[in-house]
């Protein structure tokens, strides 16, 4: 094995590393893999990804609200079903209407983002989930390539992030975008920054994430303290003839620079009016992306992708106790984000979306659901084209025509053209998709783009 594959290894494999017993923020550039964009870029654009752990319920989230179908989710659900009357006040009203009169309804607690959607700037994406290929029930039955080991949390979450059916992949498609675009910005280590844990989402070939809480870029404990400060960065930071040992060192340091740099720019950042909610780590998060964006031109920066988690979500019992809550926080979170942007005066620069291990069944397990595949997602911010529903409705069925038994929908839009719909608009060229989504090649190049943006 030769050197640079030795260390570009290691650089893939490490951005969990410890540094002094803190998880160290990684984002090494190893070079340009094409021309980017972002280069020559003199705009600034942003990508959030809002991803909802445990595979979120969709029947109770973009909920059937014309007759017909109310009473089929009404039939299949009884005990888990939203009361008709309640829905109301959420009946979405797109500016295109559904055919065969279908409507649907936002779940009573994501009621905050109700003016966005009305405002044309947030839409919905109908049964959005991950594929290899276009796949039709009855290419289903009969044995068509599937994403591995479907309703599994932790391969479906691999493959929503990377579109990869290795479930060990360490690249995403968030990092993929970054790859072709980073040269672009001034301080390259801030291009792709997680909020929460690591995920594979963000990390790229050359691009690794840069881990940031929701209150600063972390330091370690021991080099807040003068006594230890110098002996520790000196320890840590130390020369090495071994490889490993060497980029080890290598790596912390620009991590340690990278901490100062960013908390010197926070420390003089704009105070954004904003109120956002409090007693809520999903809030805290967005709080902090918001205010990453507002010192982006501060550190050079014209593309960056985000991702914020929240957990909670695999409700096989409780829902309608657990989901509600959770909804409710994910709503009044978007909704002060998507306001601080206007705030700042880039809503049309940023573009949240919602993303989640997979649906759930439609079929209750007693008082809850079970793993899916298929789901119904958000996108907003002010280049979306909103007030819009993007795809196909499902019908509502056990076993129909849209799933694949119990409810479970067999995605009519791929996490592929979703993504190549974002890429495109971040300024991926669109021969550069294929990297981006590897799958992407498998439909026609006519329905790449989904026209959410």
């Amino acid at each position: 094995m030769t050197d640079t594959v030795s260390r570009r290894a290691f650089l893939r494999y490490s951005s969990t590393l410890a540094a002094a017993g803190v998880a160290a923020p990684f984002a090494i550039n190893l070079a340009a893999i094409s021309e980017a964009a972002a280069a020559t870029a003199t705009d600034y654009k942003a990508i959030v990804c809002v991803f909802l752990q445990g595979g979120n319920d969709y029947a109770n989230t973009l909920v059937n609200y014309d007759s017909p179908s109310y009473n089929l989710y009404n039939g299949f659900r009884p005990n888990l079903a939203i009361d008709r009357a309640k829905l109301a006040p959420t009946l979405l009203k797109p500016r295109t209407a559904l055919p065969d009169n279908r409507q649907y309804a936002l779940a009573p607690s994501l009621a905050p983002l109700m003016p966005v959607f009305n405002t044309g700037k947030m839409a919905a994406l109908l049964n959005l989930g991950t594929l290899v290929q276009p796949t039709t029930k009855a290419q289903f039955n009969a044995g068509a390539p599937l994403p591995p080991k479907l309703f599994s949390h932790s391969d479906q979450v691999s493959f929503f992030q990377s579109s990869m059916q290795d479930a060990s992949a360490v690249d995403g498609w968030g990092g993929r975008m970054a790859d072709l675009l980073y040269s672009g910005n001034g301080q390259s280590v801030f291009t792709s920054l997680n909020l929460d844990q690591s995920a594979v989402f963000l990390t790229g070939a050359d691009v690794l994430q840069y881990a940031v809480s929701p209150y600063g870029a972390a330091i370690p404990d021991a080099l807040q303290y003068p006594v230890y400060k110098d002996a520790m960065r000196a320890s840590i930071t130390a020369n090495s003839t071994h490889l490993m040992e060497q980029q080890y060192s290598n790596t912390t340091k620009r991590a340690l620079d990278a901490n100062a740099t960013l908390n010197s720019a926070l420390a003089n950042a704009p105070v954004i009016p904003t109120q956002f909610p409090a007693n809520s780590y999903l809030s805290d998060q967005l709080k902090m992306v918001a205010k990453l964006i507002s010192v982006s031109a501060a550190l050079g920066l014209k593309r960056q992708i985000f991702y914020v988690q929240i957990g909670g979500f695999d409700n096989h019992d409780s829902l309608l106790t657990a989901q509600p809550k959770l909804l409710d926080e994910v709503a009044r979170s978007l909704r002060a984000f998507y306001n601080a942007t206007i705030a700042l005066n880039v809503a049309d620069k940023i573009t949240t979306f919602t993303g989640s291990d997979f649906g759930r069944t439609l079929i209750a397990n007693k008082d809850g659901s079970d793993h899916g595949w298929g789901s119904m997602h958000f996108v907003l911010g002010g280049a979306v084209k909103g007030k819009q529903f993007y795809g196909h409705a499902p019908v509502v069925a056990d076993d129909g025509p849209d799933d694949v038994g119990q409810g479970r929908l067999l995605p009519s839009t791929s996490i592929d053209q979703f993504a190549a719909t974002l890429a495109t608009w971040f300024g991926v060229a669109n021969g550069d998709l294929p990297y981006v989504m590897p799958n992407i090649s498998n439909w026609n190049q006519s329905d790449w783009n989904l026209g959410f943006l």
